[in-house]
């Protein structure tokens, strides 16, 4: 169910997506709103489940995750229950970092993230070919990030003044 949201909603999403660390005074003065209507509508968003976590990013290679690959996963679908069993198992698995059901040339697409060429291929080897509801597996290696938003693109109208 989509909730109904105006401006100074869309507003303090597009400002908390931008920066979570932002004060609700600051929220506050870039929304045009006093600072108690402020909490309270950000506490509204927080209970209705719209504004779902606050996280720290982190740059991966900071902490010596240098290499980042998309798998196309394509299911044996003569297995039992293969897609519940797939996606129990690569939920355990660290390393992966994001898993989305697919259509088209594979059924599943996971992101992995891990230190380095050597890892992927042991994690590969050892652990993503030995998972027996995989019929193939085919590896799209980065090689570099041309975007990465965090912000969603909401329908912000077309006031400029949203976007403060």
């Amino acid at each position: 169910m989509s909730q109904k949201l105006d401006k100074i909603d869309l507003r303090i999403l597009h400002n908390l997506q931008d920066n979570s660390k932002i004060t609700n005074l600051e929220l506050s003065k870039r929304i045009g709103l006093s600072p108690a209507p402020t909490l309270e509508r950000v506490k509204k968003l927080e209970s209705q489940e719209i504004i779902a976590s606050y996280h720290a990013h982190v740059n991966p290679a900071s902490i010596g995750l240098h290499v980042q690959t998309f798998v196309l996963v394509s299911l044996a679908w003569q297995k039992e229950d293969a897609l519940n069993r797939f996606l129990a198992k690569v939920k355990d698995l660290d390393e992966v970092v994001e898993c989305y059901v697919i259509t088209g040339e594979a059924d599943v697409l996971i992101k992995i993230i891990c230190k380095d060429i050597p890892s992927y291929e042991h994690l590969l080897l050892t652990t993503l070919s030995k998972i027996e509801e995989i019929e193939r597996l085919k590896t799209l290696m980065t090689l570099s990030s041309v975007k990465k938003s965090n912000v969603l693109p909401y329908d912000y109208g077309k006031d400029d003044d949203v976007f403060e």
